[in-house]
This record gives C-alpha cells, structure tokens and sequence, in this order.
C-alpha cells in the first residue's frame, strides 16, 4: 500500500500489516487532478486537484495522523498490476481507514452559518444535489468507512454520516448505512443502480468490494464484468435475490466518477 507523508507530501509503500494510521480521501474526479506521475515530477502544486491533496492531508494533520491515501496520487495507473491490486484491496482501505473525508467540491457552506442544519432546505437541496452521490466509486467510500466526514469546497466540516444520517438516507435510499452486510443482494444492487461510472466494466469493479468478491480487471469486456461479478457472488451466497438482476441495465453508464 502506498501512502502520502501529509507533513513532506512525500509517497512510501507499506507492505503487509505494517501500515500506519491514515486518513483516505472521497472525492469525484474532475479536471488537473494530482497523479502519482505529477507529484513524483514536482508539478503537483500548480495543478486544480492540489486543493484536495493540501485539504486532506491538513486535515490528517488536525486529527493527528502522518499518512493519508488518495487514490488520484497514491496509485501508479501506468501499472495494469497495480491498478488491479488497488482496485481489488480500496474496499479494505477504506474499512482500515482512520477517517474518511468526504470532498464535495460543489456544496458551498456559508461562511456565517456556525453550524450545518440539515433540515435548513436551502443546504438540505445543497447537499442532495451533490454528484458525489451519483458516483459508482463513492457507494462503497460511503459504506465501508467506520467515519466519514463531510467538507464543502472550501475545506468546512459541516457534518458526519452520523448526524448526517437522516439526510443521507433521504437522498441515496440505504438504510443500512453502518452495517450494509444485513441488506440483500437484490438491495445492494439497488443501491447502485442509478450511479455512473467512466467505463462499463467499473459498473461491476466498483461493487466487489461491497459483496466481499475479488476478481480480475478485464478492461474492455464491456457489460460481461457484470455478470463475472453476479458469478463471483453466486460462489459465496445463497441469497436468491440476486436473480432479479440476471438482465441489468447499463445504459446509464457513460460519464465520469
């Protein structure tokens, strides 16, 4: 696994169970993010995406932790080997994480306002209107961290999916948001049916990690990951609902994370 020093901005690799305490990061991709390649050249500074990397990591710093993860900067995706193993292991990291910090680069908090009222509609319509939630790749950021917290786009904390929880299951539908693994197949899937994701296959890849499968990347398989996803479920369950989704639509998937 490989971390960021949130003091040096500096990358190291941490193998097996000798892993520090980190933060991790949830965040949908927008334009100049910082990739291993730009931090490893220097050039991570003058890039937009920098905001998410310098916030995270003096966040980290608050709460007292020296390493963070981001996957914009923390995977080498030149390495299919590595991209797969991430891939693979993200649900696990975000279970280990210390604190997920959940950027949402379109929600504004009013500098005023001292706290966050989530029955205010004004902010309420703010925050449901978030594409973080309409995300494939954020389903599981949402489920498998112990803590999630949630900044606005100028690095404010306005609230936790603890206090938030009522907003949050209005918006995305889960009632199971602290112990998913009690939720059926047939409602984990519905969960994720009205998110996007960049390509076809990461309509599959974003959810091993929810139904606890592995299973290789095979970019380039289209709507087959799907139902190597079903298959690899079949393995390890007997819980029959997940034939309601024998015929998924994927219509829906064909803009970004």
């Amino acid at each position: 696994m490989r971390l960021l020093n949130v003091h040096t901005y500096a990358l190291h690799e941490f193998i097996g169970t000798d892993i520090p305490y980190y933060a991790i990061l949830s965040h949908c991709w927008e334009s100049e993010e910082v990739t291993f390649q730009a931090l490893k050249a220097g050039e991570a500074a003058q890039m937009k995406g920098w905001i998410k990397i310098k916030g995270c990591c003096e966040q980290a710093i608050e709460e007292g932790l020296n390493y963070a993860w981001i996957d914009t900067c923390c995977i080498d995706k030149s390495s299919s080997a590595e991209l797969s193993e991430a891939i693979n292991s993200m649900f696990t990291w975000y279970q280990m994480a210390e604190s997920c910090y959940v950027y949402l680069s379109d929600v504004f908090f009013k500098p005023y306002a001292p706290t966050f009222n989530g029955s205010d509609p004004e902010w309420l319509k703010s925050f449901q209107s978030s594409k973080w939630f309409t995300r494939g790749w954020t389903l599981q950021e949402l489920l498998a961290p112990g803590t999630v917290v949630f900044f606005d786009k100028n690095w404010k904390e306005f609230g936790t999916k603890e206090s938030l929880e009522d907003q949050v299951i209005s918006i995305t539908g889960i009632r199971h948001l602290f112990d998913f693994e009690k939720a059926s197949i047939a409602q984990r899937f519905s969960w994720a049916s009205k998110r996007e994701t960049t390509r076809i296959e990461d309509t599959a890849y974003c959810l091993m990690g929810i139904f606890g499968v592995n299973m290789p990347l095979l970019y380039g398989e289209g709507a087959a990951a799907f139902l190597r996803l079903q298959l690899e479920i079949l393995k390890i369950s007997n819980d029959e609902t997940l034939f309601a989704w024998e015929d998924p639509s994927l219509s829906h998937v064909c803009h970004t994370r």
